[in-house]
């Protein structure tokens, strides 16, 4: 068994190696040295130069060891999500290795491990001398000089960055300096490798340095560490090795590309161009090995005879448990851990440059804790599994959902319809990608969506942020011509956006406006507000361009965030994370939290590592979130969010969104969590979404029920409040003056109405005193009246209006006849004088009649 102490004579030894070296005399004088030195060409003075002006320690450091992601599962416990690594490593402990391995180690490859002080100088010069000559590629190493070669192949291999051009050949050329030293080049690596190892038998005990060997040494391919190396190889773990698992791997260490018994194919190749060491030869190099590692430990007593004869008689038996590396270990979560993959490149808390970073990501061994919650993404994936296709034949169809918490930002869900696969063969018609819908450019290559009419809660909000009520009334009907806006502070007129089905609108407030989604009503918002203030209020709630990083400055030169385009129905690229974000705002009254996909970082020390940076900002005021959330749940009950409500108690806001008719949109939040689905086209030409089923339903209803899985188990793990009061001045019912318009022209009357708030339409001409042409009559009439009242203006025909005929029947003629010519008519007598009776009227009593008619009368006695 290993021993922890080491011998007097040992460290005289390596003191002793270290004097015989440094002396000339002491060293290049020894027979074999000497023709060594002189094949090399190195003369007796510049070997000791050589030795001389070496470092005198050598700091072995972390060796590389893999990242792995955590999530925690529907038990609330932790569980590997997925790894990332150049160099598969899982560090032990010394207690964790079996004592059969540290006995075929040591009995194989430096049975004297625990008696030396660290290096065989007679050993160490014949394997000078050797590989100067080529007549060996052995080193007759220590296991201190092992370790010290391994250290030096490792710090050369963490200089050499996986992005670079000539990444293999470099990684190669650090393997071959290390373990092929050549002329004198090779002597000096030699006598570097030796004075190393004597200061790492001063500095570390025999055990740490056994240990650190096993832990750092590589086992073929990207496998390294005795523990990986036993799940690799053998499924089981370093401290389970049975004797012939741990002789396999003992044996394999020697020369690990030549020995490793994972190519069935074999593993080299000799000089005819025939496979080596493969399934179909039984393994033979290992085996060859295995049996030599089973020898020396025989002779060493380690073994019994027994033991040795029945694992000498055994077949190479691999059970290869390949450890699957990258996102795509991570299954239906894949996206999610793309996202997290990425902020990790991106953030300066993993390293100064990108390159930093990616080395960081795959060298660093650093345990990543992150948001991810099984309890809602399960639920989530299931419904994407049931309600949408993984593609749509001859059509570019994609889905995707996010939910976040609302006060953290944390990411507790992100699903995708599409197969993850990161592979240039990667089939995008057949649903296969690794574009991460949910994100943006930055964190997954996707330059978002059209969110439709989920953006016009940006409008809303600006209203309310300029003091207007929910309840003032605007003209929401569709009109002609062009719709006029102030961006920027300039006027501009664009073409007019009609409303879904063809609805003419109607008069109305922003409550019904919100309710209804109808575009026009915002269009009449947007009139009164400047669309940059817009805009400005959706960067603030962490919304911008999908394909851009976030700006706080509009800018017309550019299709940034904030740039003067009209943004009030949403044709803008937004990612629906930001989107998620945004209505997560509202729910948390008024504080925006940055999306934040990890929880903890544990390095390799296992102390705890900075965060990428997130923070929480109070971006509108609790009164204007207040106002907003007291419109946004009239959607979600009886409005056209109805179909994705999960009705499970827990109050929610929300919006639907629909874009082109081939991309649909659902947005919802409590005050704890914010759900955002989006559905439908994500390249090419546009095609009717609800004309596209899968499992016999409409693919424009997707939006719906994965909203819906994922919103009802956010709302059971993480439940939500009422929302707050909103504010009564910003839901006040504002009153105005209306001016008298009343003898004025259309033209004059209209720019007296609109300067005062109110629309106007121009109704049907009517008679009236008034002059032909001017307003006649205004309805609603002059007074006080609600904000946004539409007026009506009457223009006159110039006629006098007509008037009912006054009764006169039973009267005198001579009164009768006063009456009607008083009244504007004319008298037809007929026959009748002075105080006849009147018995007749024609025409009749209340007959509308334009003033100048003739009323013929008849009387008793008359003619």
């Amino acid at each position: 068994m290993p021993q922890t102490n080491r011998t007097l004579k040992g460290v005289l030894g390596g003191l002793l190696g270290l004097v015989g070296l440094s002396a000339v005399a002491g060293v290049l004088a020894t027979a074999a040295v000497t023709p060594a030195i002189a094949i090399a060409g190195v003369s007796g003075s510049q070997a000791l130069s050589i030795f001389e002006d070496l470092p005198n320690s050598l700091t072995p450091g972390v060796p590389m060891e893999p990242t792995v992601f955590y999530a925690k599962n529907e038990d609330g416990k932790w569980f590997e999500l997925a790894k990332f690594f150049d160099q598969n490593r899982v560090p032990v402990t010394f207690d964790e290795v079996s004592p059969v391995l540290y006995d075929a180690i040591l009995s194989s490859e430096d049975k004297n491990f625990y008696s030396h002080g660290g290096i065989n100088l007679g050993a160490t010069v014949k394997a000078v001398y050797d590989n100067v000559r080529g007549t060996s590629s052995r080193g007759a190493s220590t296991i201190s000089q092992q370790f010290v070669k391994n250290v030096l192949i490792q710090q050369c291999e963490q200089d050499v960055s996986p992005g670079e051009d000539g990444y293999q050949e470099r990684l190669n050329q650090c393997w071959k300096d290390a373990t092929n030293p050549e002329g004198a080049e090779g002597v000096e690596r030699k006598l570097k490798e030796m004075r190393y190892a004597i200061q790492i038998e001063k500095d570390y005990s025999k055990n740490d340095i056994l240990l650190g060997y096993l832990n750092i040494a590589n086992f073929g391919g990207q496998t390294y560490g005795i523990e990986a190396a036993a799940n690799y190889y053998f499924g089981t773990t370093a401290k389970n090795l049975t004797l012939d698992q741990a002789a396999t791997l003992a044996g394999i260490v020697q020369n690990p590309n030549r020995f490793r018994i994972d190519k069935p194919g074999g593993s080299w190749t000799d000089s005819t161009g025939t496979a080596r060491n493969s399934e179909e030869d039984g393994w033979a190099d290992a085996k060859l090995r295995r049996n030599y590692v089973l020898d020396r430990m025989w002779e060493d007593g380690k073994i019994t005879k027994a033991q040795h004869e029945e694992t000498t008689a055994l077949p190479i038996t691999p059970s290869i448990h390949a450890t699957t590396q990258g996102c795509m270990a991570a299954g239906k979560q894949a996206y999610f851990c793309q996202y997290v993959k990425s902020v990790i490149e991106q953030d300066e808390a993993f390293g100064a440059t990108e390159a930093e970073r990616r080395d960081t990501l795959r060298r660093g061994g650093m345990q990543i804790y992150t948001t991810l919650d099984m309890r809602i993404q399960n639920p989530g994936n299931e419904a994407m599994k049931q309600y949408a296709p993984v593609y749509l034949e001859g059509k570019s169809f994609g889905a995707t959902g996010v939910t976040i918490e609302a006060d953290t930002g944390r990411i507790l869900a992100m699903v995708q319809n599409t197969t993850f696969k990161e592979t240039a063969d990667a089939n995008t018609a057949k649903g296969e990608t690794s574009i991460v819908y949910a994100a943006d450019k930055d964190h997954g290559q996707s330059i978002g969506f059209p969110g439709g009419s989920t953006y016009k809660i940006f409008t809303l909000l600006e209203w309310l942020k300029q003091g207007h009520s929910v309840n003032e009334l605007l003209d929401g009907r569709w009109h002609s011509g062009k719709e006029t806006f102030t961006t920027c502070g300039r006027q501009g007129t664009w073409p007019l956006s009609k409303n879904f089905a063809s609805n003419p609108g109607y008069v109305g407030t922003p409550m019904r406006f919100t309710a209804a989604s109808l575009n026009t009503g915002f269009l009449a918002m947007a009139e009164q507000l400047d669309l940059c203030d817009i805009n400005k209020t959706a960067a603030s709630l962490g919304v911008h361009y999908g394909n851009m990083s976030p700006v706080t400055e509009p800018n017309s030169s550019d299709k940034s965030p904030n740039d003067p385009y009209p943004s009030v129905l949403g044709s803008k690229q937004i990612a629906p994370i930001q989107m998620a974000g945004a209505y997560a705002t509202i729910g948390n009254k008024g504080v925006h939290c940055t999306p934040k996909a990890i929880d903890k970082v544990v390095g390799p020390d296992g102390e705890e590592m900075p965060l990428p940076d997130s923070s929480c900002t109070q971006v509108i005021s609790p009164e204007v979130a207040a106002t907003a959330a007291y419109a946004l749940q009239g959607v979600m009950n009886g409005g056209t969010g109805g179909p994705a409500n999960p009705y499970d108690g827990t109050p929610l806001i929300g919006k639907t969104g629909t874009h082109q008719d081939a991309g649909t949109a659902m947005a919802m939040s409590s005050t704890k969590a914010a759900t955002f689905v989006y559905a439908g086209k994500v390249q090419g030409e546009d095609y009717k979404l609800n004309r596209e089923y899968f499992n016999g339903r409409a693919l424009n209803t997707v939006r719906y029920t994965v909203s819906k899985a994922l919103q009802r188990a956010a709302d059971r793990f993480y439940p939500g409040t009422s929302f707050p009061a909103p504010d009564r001045n910003l839901t006040r019912r504002v009153m105005k003056d209306l001016p008298d318009v009343i003898g004025r022209s259309i033209e004059e009357a209209t720019s007296i109405i609109e300067d005062a708030g109110f629309t106007v339409q121009v109704g049907d001409p009517v008679d009236s005193t008034v002059g032909a042409g001017l307003v006649a009559a205004q309805t609603p009439g002059a007074g006080s009246v609600p904000s946004g009242t539409t007026v009506t203006l009457s223009p006159s025909t110039g006629n006098p209006p007509a008037a009912d005929v006054p009764g006169v029947v039973g009267a005198k003629f001579n009164q009768a006849r006063k009456t009607l010519e008083d009244a504007g008519f004319h008298v037809n007598d007929d026959g009748c004088h002075g105080n006849d009776p009147v018995t007749g009227q024609d025409p009749g009593a209340g007959t509308s009649l334009h003033p100048g008619a003739t009323i013929t009368l008849t009387c008793e006695g008359g003619d």
